[in-house]
Order: C-alpha cells, then sequence, then structure tokens
C-alpha cells in the first residue's frame, strides 16, 4: 500500500490527567506517569499498533495560535469500544459515568444485535460501548 495510513486517533482535552485517568478506568492502559506529561501529551497504544492520543488544549495553544475550543453540544465522532460481553457495555458505561463520563444513551440491546451505549468523556468527546448480544439457542 502506498500513501498514509490511519495510526493514531487523536483528542484534545481541558485536563490531561483528569482524561487519562477516565480513559484508564475504562481500560485503556496509559503508561504510567502519562498524566504528568511535560508537554501536554500521552498516548496508548490500543492494540495493533493503533494508539489513543491525548493533547491538552494548552498544548495545542501554544503552538497554534489561531486555536480554540468546539463550542456547541453533541460530539461529531465517537471513540467505538467493543466490549467481551454484554454485561461489560452495562458494567463500563456505570465506570465511565463514575469518573466523570456523561451519559446520552444508557445501555440497551439495539436492534442491529448489539448490546450499545453511548455517553460522552469529561470534555465532551463521544464514547460508544458496544458488545454482540449472543444468538438464542
Amino acid at each position: 500500500m502506498s500513501g498514509a495510513r490511519l495510526d493514531a486517533v487523536g483528542l484534545i482535552v481541558s485536563d490531561l490527567e483528569r482524561s487519562v485517568r477516565f480513559y484508564r478506568a475504562i481500560g485503556l492502559p496509559f503508561p504510567d506517569g502519562a498524566e504528568g506529561s511535560e508537554h501536554g501529551h500521552a498516548e496508548v497504544d490500543v492494540g495493533g499498533g493503533f494508539r489513543l492520543m491525548l493533547d491538552a488544549e494548552a498544548s495545542i495553544a501554544s503552538f497554534d495560535a489561531t486555536w480554540k475550543p468546539a463550542e456547541g453540544g453533541d460530539p461529531r465522532a465517537a471513540l467505538a469500544l467493543r466490549c467481551p460481553t454484554v454485561g461489560d457495555v452495562d458494567r463500563l458505561y456505570s465506570v465511565a459515568l463514575a469518573n466523570g463520563g456523561r451519559g446520552h444513551m444508557a445501555p440497551w440491546d439495539a436492534f442491529w444485535g448489539q448490546r450499545y451505549a453511548r455517553l460522552q468523556d469529561p470534555d465532551g468527546n463521544g464514547v460508544d460501548f458496544y458488545a454482540d448480544i449472543p444468538a438464542k439457542a
């Protein structure tokens, strides 16, 4: 394959420490000390070499004088996290809320055959949890 390949997703966050704690709580293994980065940047390999990167607002503003936080309500994009079981969708939704997430759609059995939940992280970025509902025998 020639050209660019998708390598990472980056989120701009208002509080790096809070965001690292939030994403650790829902299972992303940010390395120890990531929340104290002197450059306002933390990242984690989420599997297969793909990374989630978090950058503090102040860090972005330090090299982009025209940058300002987005305004408005619902996020335009969301991280979609596949869970091993339908019970994990419910559990992680509760964990996310207890760690600063804001609920949008509590877990439900979607018509397309998945247990699904939608929320926002502490900065308003979308986070979805889902798992396939086992077929009934």
